[in-house]
């Protein structure tokens, strides 16, 4: 259960600073999407149970402050875990490229299967569009950047919680 709380706080903090850039951008009308970094680190080191656990309370924490129906984001992000889970044998993982690339096509899957879903809600599905790839475009390169800085975090955090936390090799 330690792995999983340590794992949660640092998506706590990546919810914050998510928060406060989307409160920042709203004058440009732009929203940024991280659901990717919220499962990737997890998915890509950490045994099973504690990583799918901290998706999970990392998805009920998005889904606390969208207007969505509750649980999107957390089965979202716990299908995502399970297919990064899956394939971390074929990713190096040691590789700062490789885990962006893995974030980034997570997020773009994780952004396209939340706007089908919650299209059908607009007045004009088709007009939302153009605006939806604007976030996107946004929110990959955001998470292009953030990406190595928030998995050195996570990392010396789950060092930090004791010998044995960093990984699972």
């Amino acid at each position: 259960m330690r792995r999983a709380l340590t794992l949660f706080a640092t998506l706590l903090l990546l919810w914050t600073v998510i928060g406060q850039a989307n409160h920042a951008l709203t004058g440009w009308r732009v929203y940024l999407f991280a659901g990717g970094l919220f499962v990737a680190f997890a998915a890509l080191t950490q045994p099973h149970g504690p990583g799918l656990a901290a998706a999970l309370m990392g998805g009920l924490l998005c889904d606390a402050t969208t207007p969505v129906t509750f649980g999107t984001h957390t089965l979202l992000f716990a299908a995502a875990h399970v297919v990064i889970f899956h394939i971390r044998d074929r990713v190096p993982r040691e590789d700062t490229i490789a885990s962006v690339l893995v974030v980034l096509l997570t997020n773009l899957a994780l952004f396209l299967i939340f706007s089908f879903s919650q299209i059908h809600d607009s007045p004009a599905p088709a007009a939302v569009w153009p605006r939806l790839m604007a976030d996107l475009a946004c929110s990959q390169i955001f998470l292009a950047v953030i990406t190595p800085w928030f998995f050195a975090l996570q990392a010396k955090t789950m060092a930090l919680a004791g010998p044995g936390y960093a990984s699972t090799g």
